[in-house]
């Protein structure tokens, strides 16, 4: 008997929890029906969707979107990520609206050249940056993306972030990839402003599988029209849970944002990789908490000894995708990289391997 959907992701959750080598076959003839509550079941697995579906020119209805979360279906950034996916595609979409749990996205050939979007409400142009980039890897020449929205906020990857480790490890793959910040902009007054430029070149699979040697360690704490004194104390806690040099650590005082706001960055520069940490500060969390929670992810990475961060092991899994073939070493898989794994499986004919060896997560395409 046919498993369902809710099935098929127990037991691949569960198979993949032991370590076990997983793979899927899915004929590239089937119609393709997203089940939105794949994965984390948000906003996240819509973008990797969109991205997937406009780099490989494959048309799909997701259902149920957001369906668990407290105002489901589509909010305004989502909203804004499915028009600005369709414009660099040309592609034909039904059920692009406010609250709607239903989307057909039929994409047309990636349109190369300058494209300028806006997310509002204070919400990530990281975020959207990161669905765009993947499928302009495509193009049939270069691109200029501009993108605007908060370049610092919670629970999204920093500026620093896709900078200096994600743009870098695409541009391993053979595309030229540079991500360069123009105005910081701190949730949620936002008026931040990144700029990626993509060069295409044929994709060749991304290999991150060994960190090689330590070289450098910073930290830095991003202020903007706030006591310096915040940045001073997450530092300082920092400092204390992860025992770095003095030298290590310093304090960016920032005037041209629209609005307040701070972001504790830290750097692990290794011989084949750099990986960046970031916790943004928020009003009600005190600045020793969030450094706390910074330093223990730091703490866990070293220890682990792989190159690939938790964090960015997700952002990967759609450029290996695209490209048809890669590997990475990393933590412990979370709900987003989960999740895209689960969209590779229905996108492609792709083997997909998840197996923990000696507590290292390997996952190979």
């Amino acid at each position: 008997m046919p498993q369902g959907p809710t099935r098929r992701r127990a037991d691949y959750a569960a198979r993949t929890a032991q370590g076990e080598t997983f793979k899927v076959r899915r004929a590239l003839s089937e119609p393709l029906v997203i089940d939105g509550a794949l994965g984390e079941g948000g906003g996240q697995l819509l973008r990797q969707a969109l991205a997937l579906s406009a780099g490989l020119g494959r048309a799909i209805r997701i259902d149920t979107i957001r369906a668990g979360r407290k105002k489901p279906g589509l909010l305004r950034r989502h909203l804004t990520a499915v028009r600005a996916a369709a414009r660099i595609c040309g592609a034909e979409v039904e059920g692009d609206a406010i609250g709607s749990q239903s989307l057909v996205f039929s994409p047309g050939p990636i349109v190369a050249g300058e494209h300028h979007f806006a997310v509002g409400g204070g919400k990530s142009a990281v975020l959207l940056l990161q669905t765009l980039v993947p499928p302009l890897l495509k193009a049939s020449g270069r691109s200029v993306l501009t993108v605007e929205g908060s370049t610092h906020a919670p629970d999204s990857p920093s500026f620093e972030n896709i900078a200096r480790t994600w743009a870098p490890l695409l541009s391993s793959m053979g595309p030229r990839v540079t991500v360069t910040l123009e105005h910081h902009g701190f949730y949620p007054a936002a008026g931040g402003r990144l700029q990626a430029v993509i060069e295409p070149a044929p994709l060749k699979g991304l290999r991150a599988v060994e960190r090689g040697a330590l070289k450098a360690k910073r930290a830095t704490a991003i202020v903007a029209h706030l006591d310096p004194n915040i940045g001073q104390r997450e530092l300082a806690t920092l400092q204390q849970m992860l025992t770095w040099d003095e030298g290590a650590l310093s304090i960016s005082k920032v005037t041209e944002s629209a609005g307040p706001g701070n972001a504790l960055i830290v750097e692990v520069e290794s011989e084949h990789i750099t990986e960046v940490f970031t916790g943004v500060g928020e009003r009600s969390v005190r600045a020793e908490v969030v450094a706390e929670a910074v330093a223990d992810a730091v703490r866990d990475y070293l220890a682990a000894e792989v190159p690939v961060a938790r964090h960015t092991a997700s952002q990967l899994i759609v450029p290996m995708a695209l490209a048809g073939a890669g590997a990475i070493c990393t933590l412990p898989l979370n709900r987003h990289a989960r999740g895209a794994i689960d969209l590779v499986h229905l996108f492609t004919n792709l083997e997909v391997a998840v197996a923990n060896i000696r507590g290292q997560w390997h996952v190979e395409i």
